[in-house]
């Protein structure tokens, strides 16, 4: 168990030094800001979609670890998704992180590197930090443009 947690905190260190798919976007559909007042996590999320798919996502921002981490790790899923599948997706981080934890077990090929994620459920305050982006996301594929806010 140890070495898993050592290999999922490598993977939310190495997204949070090298961020995938991160800057400003030209041109996108969506920009959605976000902000988590307690941890001081502040992020731009940009997308384009075409026929209710994700064409290219990128974010900028500054933030904790664990919320640049999952910023990352979420546009790197979510590229090239229908939004059907970010719907799913969303519903199992969400789980994977405040609900049932063999949520991780049953959906290992579905969550794939986001299972690094589960750890943040032992630390209840780190939540928010991990589902900025996340709801970011959300609000982007039905068309909100309202500001994302974790309080």
């Amino acid at each position: 168990m140890n070495d898993l947690r050592e290999l999922y905190r490598e993977v939310i260190l190495d997204h949070n030094r090298h961020p995938r798919n991160f800057g400003e976007l030209q041109n996108p559909d969506k920009i959605i800001e976000g902000v988590n007042p307690l941890c001081g996590d502040r992020m731009t999320l940009y997308v384009k979609m075409e026929n209710k798919k994700i064409q290219d996502i990128s974010f900028k921002g500054t933030g904790c670890a664990i919320s640049v981490a999952s910023s990352s790790l979420m546009t790197e899923k979510a590229k090239g998704s229908s939004f059907e599948e970010i719907d799913a997706l969303f519903e199992y981080v969400h789980e994977m992180l405040t609900g049932d934890p063999t949520t991780v077990a049953s959906n290992l090929d579905t969550l794939d590197k986001l299972t690094a994620l589960s750890g943040v459920r032992e630390y209840p305050t780190r939540v928010k930090c991990a589902t900025l982006a996340w709801h970011a996301l959300k609000n982007a594929i039905v068309g909100s443009d309202d500001k994302i806010s974790t309080e």
